[in-house]
């Protein structure tokens, strides 16, 4: 069996800033978001200093990568999401209940000690198309 490994990039989520892609749909049929953190795509500057207005970008990130690809977040089964203070748990979690209303992916969070650029949040999705 033979796979097929494309790379989604889209302007209308922040550019890598590393060696790595936006997202890589596999097969046609799997696509993984890499981490998103809360760059405004147009500006380059961190949306904001609250968990909220962090989340809520990373997520728009994550739905941008995903649309690129051909999927959206219905078709999302697996996300992560990195914190960096652990109290900010609920609060990410009200954003993160607007993006994922129904039938809602599996997820993780878990905190660390840091993020690129100093975020609060990254956030990490698979998605099935």
């Amino acid at each position: 069996m033979s796979s097929t490994k494309k790379v989604i990039s889209t302007t209308e989520a922040p550019a890598a800033i590393g060696p790595y892609s936006q997202g890589i749909a596999a097969s046609g049929t799997a696509v993984f978001v890499s981490g998103q953190i809360p760059l405004n795509p147009a500006t380059g500057s961190i949306a904001g200093d609250t968990i909220e207005s962090q989340a809520r970008q990373s997520l728009n990130n994550v739905k941008a990568v995903l649309k690129a690809a051909g999927a959206e977040l219905n078709d999302v089964v697996k996300t992560t999401v990195f914190l960096t203070d652990m109290n900010d748990f609920a609060a990410m979690n009200a954003i993160y209940a607007e993006f994922f209303t129904e039938n809602c992916p599996a997820r993780a969070a878990v905190q660390v000690a840091r993020l690129p650029k100093d975020v609060k949040v990254e956030i990490e999705a698979i998605a099935f198309i």
